[in-house]
């Protein structure tokens, strides 16, 4: 019981990442699996069918606060689906020693690619309104889909930022759109792990004590995508997930690090996340410091003269 308390609440806090952010939820998760020593391709499949519910809970709750373009919602979710059935059907396909080491790569370069986007170069910001076609949403989605299936997470990862980087969406509606067309995904990956594995080695109370935890804190994370900060929660987020899977690594029999290795590894670690989210956090206020200026000086531009 004690366990599918701690996987419930593991649960809420990646979907309350997830659902603010629009990525990490598959890539925490799958991380805390393979360090209970769950299979990848199992730990893989237990989040995926937890994402069924929790996507589509987080997209009906984006959907209600506006922060949903349907029509990026089909373009990307569609071939999305397609690479994450791919996906897991070739994760299923390999050995556990081969899998486990190769998921835990893709995991940390993903995390480590979240820091360095979040902390160097922020929140992109570009043309506003043009519409996203299909020659773009298309290759996105087939790679998100892919990946998200084989290192147990990176839909969010691969797509959030792309959308970003595009600059034709407003942050909140990247965020919606990327989640609710999470629950297609999950649906064809769950597919390929269930034609490929069957159910063996999917424990179902864990998937539902993830499954509840998300679906509480869903609507809760919709919300809160209009007012977090994406600067600080894509550093802290980051920081986290190479943290766990650099362990995952250094635990594992392919590479048997000593203990000084290891700790000395985790103090650089830990030295560099503290430093990343301070940066973070001071260039988050320097953007509001600076936004809150220019907002100021529009105002007093548009005052009547003698007033």
């Amino acid at each position: 019981m004690r366990m599918l308390i701690l996987l419930a609440l593991a649960g809420l806090g990646a979907q309350l990442v997830d659902g603010s952010l629009g990525m990490a939820h598959g890539v925490i998760s799958t991380a805390l699996l393979l360090a209970l020593g769950t299979s990848p391709a199992a730990a893989s499949a237990i989040v995926h069918f937890a994402q069924i519910g929790t996507g589509l809970v987080s997209g009906a709750s984006h959907a209600r606060y506006g922060n949903v373009d349907w029509k990026v919602v089909v373009r990307i979710g569609v071939p999305g689906a397609v690479g994450a059935f791919i996906g897991a059907t070739v994760l299923s396909r390999l050995s556990t020693a081969l899998a486990e080491p190769v998921m835990a790569v893709i995991l940390l370069v993903l995390g480590v690619y979240v820091t360095y986007r979040f902390t160097v170069r922020g929140v992109p910001r570009g043309n506003l309104g043009k519409p996203l076609g299909k020659r773009f949403l298309v290759p996105v989605g087939l790679v998100a889909g892919f990946l998200g299936a084989t290192g147990g997470g990176g839909w969010g990862l691969i797509g959030t930022p792309a959308l970003l980087a595009s600059g034709r969406l407003e942050p909140r509606k990247v965020v919606g759109s990327v989640d609710a067309s999470k629950a297609l995904v999950a649906v064809a990956a769950s597919l390929g792990f269930l034609f490929s594995l069957g159910s063996d080695g999917v424990d179902w109370s864990w998937v539902l004590a993830f499954l509840l935890g998300g679906m509480v804190i869903a609507p809760v994370a919709a919300w809160l995508a209009r007012f977090v900060a994406p600067r600080i929660l894509g550093s802290a987020v980051g920081g986290l997930i190479v943290l766990l899977n650099v362990g995952t690594l250094l635990g594992g029999d392919w590479l048997s690090a000593s203990g000084t290795v290891s700790t000395s590894v985790y103090v650089v670690l830990c030295a560099g996340w503290a430093a990343a989210l301070a940066y973070s956090i001071r260039a988050h206020r320097r953007e509001k410091a600076l936004e809150a200026r220019t907002e100021s000086e529009s105002a007093e531009g548009r005052q009547p003269a003698g007033v």
